[in-house]
């Protein structure tokens, strides 16, 4: 069998083992990420997240010396939840993003990976291969765009035609010369919806992004979010889909594909209150398997006390008032002190006052004057 078949008889078994979509293309340097990448560094739009060496990120040979062709694959996740609850007042809820429903994706690509990896070696036994997914050096974006799975959008997803931009990605670099596929080109034409629904302006003209303003990101940081954007986050415990919702290409696309990627509705859309307070071993039973939990329990548990202050929830003060009192994080202790300020209640009030003269941790003070300044602000209101 010549490399032109078995090209074809790889691409129909990635679709016998749940590949949705596989696409081709050589291993030369990535010019042009290069100069957005360089770019990117010099105006800290960067999410720190990435690998830092541009080199490893652009030059496919620094990874695999013997590079020739890479492949990229990409997977449909759902974009629509069936029996999603509904939150209500006495019993909010958050939400993860839909790139977080189901299981961890790195799990599912590098599991089809290792599977086309064992078929190639299988018929190319001298055949050299390198996958990886999302925490590789590669731009799996930039790979995908490239190998025709999709083009790069303004909102700087790659949109398939078939699945919008719901879907997952990854590649694999090989030393075999397979032919190459064609880029596809760009079709958002003048649509600009993306950029302006961004909650925060973290979209940028050109399809760039400031991932330092970009809600994805910041649901995943550590430390205490910043003041600007915490009327923004909403019920969001992990990630950010506006971008991809309001796109006129998701349109009617619910990709209810994999039985793996659909989302339990209590995990995906899980009560807030109860979250405060879990352990770690809890957290890790209830959500470790969704890549939502790669962070740990610390981002999430900051965010659903951002969120109970978004709905001004009055009915979780109590737990938000324990929280400031005895949680061992100055952060989360802050937050909570924040979000009493923001509710405005009585008792909320009273707890802040006699935080104000027992913290010790000069960021956590800092956050329950916040706290303490909403209630002065609403008696000269």
């Amino acid at each position: 069998m010549n490399l032109d078949e078995f090209q074809d008889k790889l691409v129909a078994y990635a679709h016998e083992i749940g590949i949705d979509k596989i696409g081709f293309t050589n291993a030369a340097p990535f010019f042009s990420l290069k100069h957005r990448l360089i770019r990117q560094q010099e105006l800290n739009y960067q999410s720190g997240f990435e690998e830092p060496d541009i080199e490893k990120r652009t030059q496919p040979k620094l990874l695999l010396d013997e590079a020739v062709s890479i492949i990229s694959i990409a997977i449909a996740y759902p974009s629509k939840m069936e029996n999603a609850p509904t939150g209500k007042k006495g019993a909010r809820r958050g939400i993860f993003a839909r790139a977080s429903w189901g299981i961890d994706y790195h799990t599912a690509l590098r599991e089809r990976l290792r599977l086309l990896e064992a078929f190639i070696a299988a018929h190319y036994p001298d055949a050299r291969m390198r996958s990886m997914v999302d925490t590789g050096e590669l731009s799996d974006r930039a790979v995908a765009e490239r190998a025709g799975i999709g083009w790069s959008a303004k909102n700087c997803a790659v949109i398939t035609p078939e699945f919008g931009s719901y879907v997952y990605l990854g590649e694999m670099i090989t030393n075999l010369p397979f032919r190459e596929d064609e880029p596809m080109e760009d079709q958002c034409g003048d649509c600009r919806l993306c950029l302006d629904v961004c909650p925060t302006g973290a979209l940028i003209e050109g399809g760039q992004l400031n991932a330092q303003r970009c809600i994805a990101f910041l649901t995943q940081t550590k430390g205490s979010l910043p003041d600007e954007f915490r009327a923004k986050i909403g019920n969001r415990l992990y990630g950010c889909d506006t971008c991809q919702t309001v796109c006129p290409k998701n349109k009617g696309k619910a990709n209810r594909i994999h039985e793996e990627f659909e989302p339990d509705p209590e995990i995906a859309k899980p009560l807030l209150e109860p979250l405060l307070n879990l352990s770690n071993r809890e957290f890790k039973d209830r959500f470790g398997h969704v890549s939502g939990a790669w962070r740990g329990k610390k981002p999430i548990q900051r965010n659903a006390i951002l969120a109970l202050a978004h709905f001004k929830e009055q009915s979780a003060v109590p737990a938000l008032i324990g929280v400031m009192e005895r949680d061992p994080r100055p952060v989360i202790r802050g937050t909570a002190a924040w979000a009493l300020g923001k509710i405005g209640t009585a008792e909320g009030l009273e707890a802040l006052k006699q935080a104000e003269q027992r913290e010790t941790d000069a960021e956590a003070l800092e956050e329950i004057r916040k706290g303490l300044a909403f209630f002065a602000e609403e008696l000269k209101g």
